[in-house]
């Protein structure tokens, strides 16, 4: 899609904003060690700024008020736009930041912590492939438990 002559100087605005506004943030995120805790950030960043344009462009606080809704699957509605869940990834890295892994947890018990601290009911079938990667990239150990010779998970 081709720009106007009068919406291409506004583009450019917006553009050299954006690459200002990541200059500034890039500094912060990279003091951060842990890749999933920059990526974490990163996210939180981008979705206040996406919501801060939003709510300039479209109509202000009464706007902000108004379009935030649940849809039937308990997705949240903005305007006609459906925001789903996080997935599986994405709620492990999150648990990667945290101190979840610092003792052994078992696949039925993380899907637990996940179902219970973020309203998301994996299957232990969806976490496991995603475990097994996690543990191939050192991110966690992988270890037989003595109780029921199945896998524990825990960081390294």
């Amino acid at each position: 899609m081709l720009s106007s002559p009068k919406t291409a100087p506004i583009m450019n605005k917006q553009i050299e904003k954006l690459k200002k506004q990541l200059a500034e943030i890039s500094e912060v995120v990279n003091t951060f060690k842990s890749e999933a805790v920059q990526v974490k950030i990163a996210e939180k960043l981008f979705d206040v700024l996406i919501d801060v344009d939003r709510v300039d462009t479209e109509g202000g606080e009464a706007y902000k008020r108004s379009r935030k809704l649940k849809a039937d699957n308990g997705a949240e509605v903005y305007g006609t736009q459906v925001k789903k869940k996080p997935g599986a990834t994405r709620v492990l890295n999150q648990l990667l930041a945290t101190d979840f892994f610092d003792v052994p947890r078992s696949i039925s018990a993380i899907a637990d912590h996940c179902r219970e601290h973020y309203d998301s009911n994996f299957k232990t079938s969806e976490l496991s492939g995603i475990l097994l990667k996690l543990a191939n990239e050192n991110k966690l150990k992988r270890e037989k438990s003595k109780d029921n010779n199945r896998f524990d998970y825990l960081k390294p």
